[in-house]
């Protein structure tokens, strides 16, 4: 399977001819989703879903049950469902969105486990009860601290690990989280630069 990082939060999964991409959002790059079969939403928020892109793009579009997107037709999801997209299986798990400061609501929030290998949890930290052997570990936002994406990758224990939601991080601050993940986890962490492929 090959993996492709694009900017913040976005993913696009290739394998055989297929093209699944999870969490393309409004500042993930347009061509993320060339030739894409079917996409993956793990929430309502803009930086995870554009959804004028996705209105015109014409394939299956999964996203949380209980989430609000308007103006967008989407195969609802929940925590718990397996289903086929793109030809991958996947496995939707976790709930809900992690807890934002000041308040601010939550809203539903899936991760997605694809072929029982590559996990993107969203903006949650939830463990699934599989083993995963790719992780997607969210490394900054308004609801993650150092020491919890730390405990995350740890207690996930995949065989390894690569930065998503690191889009509001200059060069110094993800120097500085790459430095912390790789030092404090054994589970092959390496940061993936937007369009840089494995």
């Amino acid at each position: 399977m090959r993996i492709t990082k694009y900017t913040h939060a976005c993913v696009r999964l290739e394998q055989d001819g297929r093209v699944l991409v999870i969490d393309p959002g409004t500042w993930s790059e347009p061509d993320a989703l060339d030739g894409a079969d079917a996409v993956l939403v793990t929430h309502e928020h803009a930086d995870h879903i554009d959804v004028l892109r996705l209105a015109g793009l014409g394939v299956p579009v999964h996203a949380p049950a209980e989430a609000d997107i308007p103006r967008l037709e989407v195969d609802r999801v929940s925590a718990g469902q397996e289903f086929e997209a793109a030809g991958f299986r996947i496995r939707a798990v976790g709930g809900r969105h992690a807890f934002i400061y000041g308040g601010q609501p939550d809203c539903a929030n899936l991760g997605y486990l694809v072929d029982d290998a590559v996990y993107h949890p969203g903006d949650s930290l939830h463990v699934p009860e599989q083993p995963v052997e790719t992780l997607l570990v969210p490394v900054h936002g308004s609801w993650v601290k150092t020491a919890e994406m730390i405990d995350f990758v740890k207690a996930v224990a995949p065989h390894r690990a690569f930065a998503i939601h690191d889009a509001q991080l200059n060069e110094r601050g993800l120097g500085s989280v790459n430095g912390w993940l790789a030092q404090e986890t054994d589970h092959g962490y390496r940061f993936l630069a937007p369009g840089e492929s494995l």
